[in-house]
């Protein structure tokens, strides 16, 4: 395969880490939020779902946008890196708590593992990185963005069906 081919199964490799990941996270979440005394805010099924699936838009576009580049889109590496560190808050949120927290499982063994094959795959093939620390800034903004958004979809979604 060449770098190119490569570089582009590596970016849409994203997608399928973070559908691991997500699934894991869809399947616990809600009854966490509920059966949990965290700070985390309780969460319903609904909520969880349209915000994954609101979650799942910007990664596809990220891996859309690394496909197209052959890896090269700042778009592309930025979400990768932030992916990988974003499973360093799993394990710190589920230390914390001393228990099983939603993407405990996937963290370490799918998100960590993959981000870090992926950035040393693409430096292998001679991609410079171009992610910048102060692109990480835009993550609380997309998540929050992403759950408010669940919230407001959520919300209008049952008064709709009320009638």
């Amino acid at each position: 395969m060449t770098s190119r081919n490569e570089n582009k199964a590596l970016a849409w490799g994203l997608l399928a880490a973070w559908l691991v990941h997500d699934a894991e996270e869809l399947l616990t979440m809600a009854k966490f939020s509920r059966d949990n005394d965290t700070w985390l805010p309780e969460v319903d099924q609904a909520h969880v779902s349209t915000a994954i699936g609101l979650m799942g838009a910007v990664v596809a576009t990220a891996a859309a946008a690394g496909a197209r580049t052959g890896g090269r889109s700042p778009l592309f590496q930025t979400v990768l890196t932030g992916f990988g560190l974003h499973s360093l808050t799993h394990l710190a949120q589920s230390a914390l708590l001393r228990r099983y927290t939603p993407g405990l499982i996937t963290a370490p063994l799918i998100v960590a593992p993959y981000s870090l094959w992926a950035l040393k795959r693409l430096r292998d093939n001679g991609i410079p990185l171009k992610a910048r620390a102060s692109s990480f800034a835009w993550f609380p903004v997309v998540l929050g963005g992403v759950h408010g958004a669940a919230a407001v979809l959520t919300r209008s979604f049952r008064a709709w069906r009320r009638g």
